[in-house]
């Protein structure tokens, strides 16, 4: 029956109040990420290149390392013994490997625009920029597995996903002032984003879901959402002032 379970894929649920006004109180804080400047200006294809350099250098290491971050959460669940737990195994599983392969095809957007492989894997993001990625680190390693989840999967997917389907349209811009090469490959993580990434949180609210079964865990969860929103806003507020 599990494995059955398990091709159907996670079905995605009505919210009940609770879970309604959870994702409806951390739509102000997503949208600051999606519509901050760096963002916006991107869309535009007015993004200056050294802040445009600076982004996709300085977030490689959250990249990079996400499906680590998610791993760290799949060693948390206890099927059988928890809510939950059966399903969220099952997913995580499941999209790790993707994550990685989008991993690769986030370094081809980056050299698209001039930066090496090598610069990706040694760089060292300031303080401001590297701070998310010690939280997720923090949250996976010693938080619940629904606190992992909220700060990942769905405050910086939900996210991601959304400025990614904006940002689409200003590559071209680059590619027409002879500063970047726009094509499939540099183009492809993007494009995952932009569609594939559109369900990625919406599972993620129906993981905490089944698995918060109190007000107290829904109010951890919640939290672990909005800091990892949070830090998610610091860094681009860092990139945008200190790159130009």
């Amino acid at each position: 029956m599990r494995a059955a379970n398990y091709k159907k894929g996670l079905e995605l649920t009505d919210h009940s109040p609770w879970a309604q006004a959870f994702w409806d109180d951390l739509v102000p804080l997503k949208n600051r990420v999606v519509e901050h400047q760096v963002f916006v200006e991107m869309g535009a294809g007015t993004l200056s290149l050294p802040r445009f350099r600076s982004a996709l250098l300085n977030f490689y290491p959250l990249v990079e390392n996400f499906p680590k971050y998610m791993a760290l959460n799949l060693a948390k669940t206890q099927p059988g013994r928890y809510p939950g737990h059966e399903e969220s195994k099952n997913w995580l599983i499941s999209n790790i490997k993707v994550e990685q392969r989008h991993a690769y095809w986030y370094q081809d957007w980056a050299m698209g625009f001039g930066i090496t492989l090598e610069e990706l894997e040694f760089v060292t993001p300031p303080p401001a920029m590297d701070a998310v990625n010690h939280y997720l680190w923090h949250m996976g390693r010693q938080a619940s597995l629904e606190e992992g989840l909220a700060a990942t999967n769905l405050a910086i997917e939900w996210a991601t996903g959304e400025w990614s389907q904006s940002v689409v349209k200003g590559m071209q811009a680059y590619q027409e002032n002879g500063v970047a090469t726009i094509n499939r490959h540099s183009m492809a993580w993007l494009r995952a984003h932009a569609s594939y990434d559109d369900a990625h949180p919406h599972e993620a609210m129906e993981l905490i879901k089944l698995t918060c079964v109190d007000d107290a865990s829904r109010d951890r969860a919640f939290a672990a959402a909005a800091k990892g929103l949070e830090y998610y806003i610091l860094a681009l507020d860092h990139c945008y002032a200190e790159s130009d």
